[in-house]
């Protein structure tokens, strides 16, 4: 399968709005504000930065110059009805026609807003919104198929999160879609059947793995939710599920801290001394649910099968790492997969951040559009 590379970049902005649209009495109407978060994924052509290396912080320059109109702003004064959705496409058009001495964004496959850390709005290529939700519940389970002492075998619990997406095409001239207060109407029955709660115990969650949490929800909201696209579960803060009504992804997370300078910089650039990141890493990976065990892969496995690769990254410098020409994040994320899908096969795509929000996005495979979160 062709191999894709999205860079990514974010950045934060405060500013104050008032959203008229919204019905008589709903709490956004009235003037308040956020410390928002502004996304940008995009695909620009191997020329696109001054060079190897500086793309993650190109487009996070860019990013920033397009957000500076918007800080500390009331928005209303730049757009008549600035909901996330509408903020996205404000930045969208912003990023891609900056003059060309501002060196403007080619390739955008998405741009995304976040008024909090629970919920956001993303603006695909195609113009559909992806609207999310993070609702949490606290709840015992136990996993009871499987293989004698495993840990997950021996009644436990988790801060569970629960993000809910939801897809559509909005029509030229409208400004809301599927909303966050609907997205937490159709939620709000669950937190009383799941929170402080043993899943076991629920019928239909007798073996209560995260795939199968996600689908139990997928089938209860889907009904009277049609715009649902994803069920995400966080099992823990570094391991989880998205379950799109035919397959489950899941994910585990890594943090590694790692020293690095990048050779191709100019003189006088501040990457090409040696210097350091906190890599936040995510492994994602396909495979077909196990009707006996109830997941598609255990995390504890896919955590012990990355050790040795992990033990390579965490508290070493990458600069003399075995096949690896510069420790660029596209770089490395291609190091990691050449090192890391013949010990995990299922893996089909590498997230990697050298800050919160920056870095790229490696995926190969029969890979669904991007997630937001």
């Amino acid at each position: 399968m062709p191999e894709s590379l999205r860079f990514t970049a974010a950045t934060r902005f405060e500013a104050a709005r008032t959203v008229a649209v919204l019905p008589d009495g709903h709490r956004c109407r009235r003037l308040h504000g956020h410390g928002f978060v502004a996304r940008v994924w995009a695909e620009p052509p191997p020329s696109w930065a001054a060079f190897a290396g500086a793309e993650v912080e190109t487009l996070g320059e860019c990013l920033d110059r397009s957000v500076g109109d918007l800080d500390y702003r009331f928005l209303n004064e730049l757009l008549s009805v600035p909901t996330d959705e509408e903020l996205a496409r404000w930045l969208r058009t912003r990023l891609e026609r900056q003059s060309v001495a501002q060196r403007s964004v080619p390739g955008i496959v998405a741009v995304g807003v976040q008024s909090t850390p629970d919920q956001g709005a993303d603006l695909d290529a195609q113009g559909r919104v992806h609207v999310w939700r993070r609702f949490r519940f606290e709840a015992a389970h136990q996993l009871p198929h499987v293989p004698a002492g495993h840990q997950c075998g021996r009644m436990h619990g988790h801060g569970f999160e629960v993000v809910l997406h939801a897809v559509q095409p909005l029509a030229e001239g409208e400004h809301l879609g599927i909303d966050y207060d609907r997205l937490e109407e159709r939620w709000t029955p669950f937190i009383h059947e799941l929170d402080h709660r043993c899943l076991n115990d629920i019928k239909g969650l007798e073996n209560p793995t995260s795939e199968m949490l996600a689908a139990w929800l997928w089938g209860r909201l889907r009904p009277s939710l049609p715009e649902l696209s994803w069920v995400s579960v966080y099992e823990t803060v570094t391991a989880g599920c998205h379950f799109d009504g035919v397959r489950h992804r899941i994910w585990k997370e890594f943090r590694c801290e790692s020293a690095l300078h990048l050779s191709a910089a100019p003189e006088n650039h501040p990457t090409r001394r040696l210097h350091g990141h906190s890599y936040r890493l995510k492994l994602h990976l396909s495979a077909p649910l196990d009707t006996v065990l109830g997941w598609t892969v255990d995390y504890g496995d896919v955590k012990r099968l990355f050790d040795p690769v992990y033990r390579i990254l965490d508290h070493h410098c990458l600069d003399h790492l075995d096949g690896l020409a510069q420790p660029d994040a596209a770089g490395l994320a291609r190091w990691l997969r050449v090192q890391t899908a013949p010990l995990i096969p299922q893996l089909d795509r590498i997230d990697l951040e050298e800050r919160p929000g920056c870095g790229v996005v490696l995926s190969w495979g029969d890979e669904a559009p991007t997630l937001p979160v």
